[in-house]
């Protein structure tokens, strides 16, 4: 299979997406014939399918691995957090460098935005909208001001979410906005797995002055359902030492910076 990739080592997260590709093109693929095509061995293979089994992009089967079925993709909020969890600490005490006191923030309902929520105590003054219920949670017994956006309650992110968010977002002016992702693509940028969810991330992106993305690099090459934006709305990525210069590279040409946590900050 010839990729774009062809002629050097692949990362991971270059490795899940041509999985994923892969599956959904031609449905159940054996371990050796994934490692033929990417040109791995097939222990890396397995360990590759371990990760995008356990958030729901693939299902493994005997010898091989099938595609899963869109809408069954995504985690449970709780099962969401125990994934990448240093991943995510060291990417939510990085963004904690781009809230300063009195500042006008918001917050979605990732799980890598959590743990930012979980640190603001650490500034003083801070205006905070968030249509997730948990960000709020950590919040509202702090100082800081908690504006919550209305809308259709989402049982699986614990958000509130879809076009009634529309009427609270359209009178707020939002310095920062960090946001979380299922899935992301230099071509579609964010997307996931709830067009409601879709529908409110974009309405935030076009209310902030300035859009930071909270992914660790198993969100990045792999797309979900929705599509929310364009990479036109994202200022800043902030993710883990696993990006690649390839991805970075590709992301300067949309004029998007990348912070790779572990690896001293590169402006692009």
């Amino acid at each position: 299979m010839a990729t774009e990739f062809s002629g050097r080592k692949l990362l991971s997260t270059e490795r899940e997406k041509l999985i994923v590709d892969s599956l959904s093109a031609g449905g159940v693929r054996t371990i050796a014939e994934l490692s033929s095509r990417l040109g791995v061995s097939e222990a890396t293979v397995r360990r590759d399918l371990q990760a995008l089994e356990e958030r729901r992009l693939i299902r493994r089967v005997h010898g091989g691995a099938e595609p899963l079925r869109r809408g069954s993709g995504e985690l449970l909020f709780n099962e969401k957090t125990s994934l990448h969890a240093q991943e995510k600490e060291r990417i939510a005490e990085r963004a904690l460098d781009f809230i300063h006191d009195n500042d006008a923030i918001f917050l979605d309902g990732g799980s890598t935005v959590l743990a930012l929520a979980r640190k603001l105590q650490q500034r003083k003054n801070l205006t905070v909208v968030t249509n997730s219920l948990m960000a709020a949670s950590e919040l509202m017994e702090t100082s800081h001001r908690l504006i919550l956006l209305g809308g259709e309650f989402r049982p699986r992110s614990r958000t509130l979410v879809g076009p009634l968010t529309s009427r609270v977002l359209e009178s707020l002016a939002i310095h920062t906005a960090f946001l979380g992702t299922m899935g992301f693509t230099v071509e579609s940028g964010i997307s996931t797995s709830d067009p409601n969810e879709a529908y409110t991330k974009e309405l935030v992106m076009k209310r902030a002055e300035q859009v930071i993305l909270l992914a660790d690099s198993s969100k990045l090459l792999a797309p979900s359902l929705a599509g929310s934006g364009s990479t036109d709305d994202i200022d800043l990525i902030i993710s883990d030492e696993n990006v690649s210069e390839d991805l970075i590279s590709r992301l300067a040409k949309k004029h998007i910076d990348v912070i790779r946590t572990g690896i001293t900050p590169e402006k692009i």
